[in-house]
C-alpha cells in the first residue's frame, strides 16, 4: 500500500524558459535534485527541452504525491478505475501554465500543455491492485491535510 515511484514529465519549447518549468516541478515534488533537463530536437528540428523528475524512495514519492492537493487526489480516487493501468501505474496530468503560476489543476491531454504524472503502486502477489491504489491515494489525501 505504498508508492513505488513517482515520475513527472513535461516539455518546454526552445523559446520557453525551461528553468521556470523545472523550478515549478521542483517546488511540486519538494526536491530540486530530482529534476533533469534534456535538450533535444523535435520531429521538425526545432529545439525542445524535456523536463523530468523521478522519485524512487517510497516515503519521498508518497509525500510528493500528496503535494498534488486534497481536491485533485479526491478526483483521481473517484476516477481510479480509468487511471490505473495493468502495470499498476496511476496516470494523471496537471495544467503546465497553472503549475508555473503555482496553481495545481488536473488536466486532460489535449491542446494545452500539461505535465504528465505517473505513480507506480507497490502490489504484492495476492493483493488487489485497485484496492492497493485506493489505499495509497487515501493515504496521500491524509498527508495533504
Amino acid at each position: 500500500m505504498a508508492v513505488h515511484q513517482l515520475t513527472w514529465r513535461a516539455t518546454a519549447s526552445g523559446i520557453e524558459d525551461e528553468m521556470v518549468l523545472a523550478e515549478a516541478l521542483a517546488t511540486l515534488i519538494g526536491d530540486e535534485e530530482a529534476i533533469e533537463i534534456e535538450r533535444t530536437n523535435s520531429y521538425y528540428g526545432s529545439s525542445i527541452h524535456m523536463v523530468s523528475a523521478k522519485l524512487t524512495r517510497s516515503g519521498a514519492a508518497q509525500k510528493a504525491l500528496a503535494n498534488i492537493g486534497k481536491e485533485n487526489l479526491q478526483i483521481i480516487l473517484s476516477e481510479l478505475i480509468t487511471r490505473l493501468d495493468e502495470a499498476n501505474v496511476i496516470h494523471f496530468r496537471l495544467d503546465q501554465s497553472d503549475l508555473i503560476s503555482g496553481i495545481l489543476t488536473l488536466s486532460q491531454p489535449g491542446s494545452q500543455a500539461t505535465v504528465k504524472g505517473q505513480t507506480k503502486i507497490q502490489v504484492y502477489p495476492g493483493q488487489d491492485p485497485l484496492e492497493e491504489a485506493q489505499i495509497t491515494i487515501k493515504n496521500a489525501i491524509e498527508l495533504s491535510d
